[in-house]
């Protein structure tokens, strides 16, 4: 599938974007594939689409969700028309759930989507420190493995390093295993940072 060098032509584009709610595993599957690879490695090319994958962020069905979660995160670095900022509440209700498998995406990607829109990082921040407020899942202490990594790419430029590194600590005394792991890498990498405002 190599379809950074080739481009992707406008059939098999929206056959890919049909596909993503097929019924058919396989068919949906591979259909998540092409659309993912083209969102991060040609992200301009479905930008146009970003209001089917924001309508998608309604759908009752998770994988849905799941789906629109990860393409949106990619294309937000060439959001030019700030729509991401309109979906922002939309997008991160996800977390608040109680699906383990959307919420925890949706704490993954909010690193990228940091990472590219400085001026959301303090909101996407607290969304993500006040976790323990709002996810109403069993899975909390395993989601907040991906808000670890989440906030390991953009922690260098983030001004609310105290929080963070608050929040991080806290999680040694995690019930998950990778989320304890995670807070131990993540304190020996950023621990010494001089600024820490």
């Amino acid at each position: 599938m190599n379809l950074a060098k080739k481009g992707i032509d406008a059939e098999r584009l929206s056959e890919a974007l049909e596909g993503v709610l097929s019924k058919k595993d396989e068919i949906r599957s591979n259909s998540f594939k092409i659309l993912m690879h083209v969102s991060e490695e040609q992200p301009k090319v479905l930008y146009p689409k970003w209001d089917y994958f924001a309508d998608l962020l309604d759908s009752d069905n998770h994988y849905q969700r799941y789906i629109s979660i990860n393409v949106l995160a990619n294309l937000a670095i060439v959001d030019t028309k700030n729509k991401f900022e309109k979906i922002f509440d939309k997008y991160f209700s996800n977390i608040e759930g109680d699906r383990t498998m959307v919420a925890g995406q949706a704490a993954l990607n909010s690193g990228k989507i940091a990472k590219v829109k400085p001026n959301l990082q303090t909101k996407i921040t607290d969304r993500l420190l006040n976790i323990d407020e709002t996810h109403r899942g069993k899975q909390i202490d395993l989601i907040k493995a991906y808000v670890i990594k989440a906030f390991n790419e953009y922690f260098e430029e983030s001004s609310d390093k105290k929080k963070i590194l608050r929040f991080v600590k806290a999680q040694l005394e995690s019930k998950s295993p990778k989320t304890k792991k995670l807070a131990n890498e993540f304190l020996k990498k950023w621990k010494t940072t001089k600024n820490t405002r």
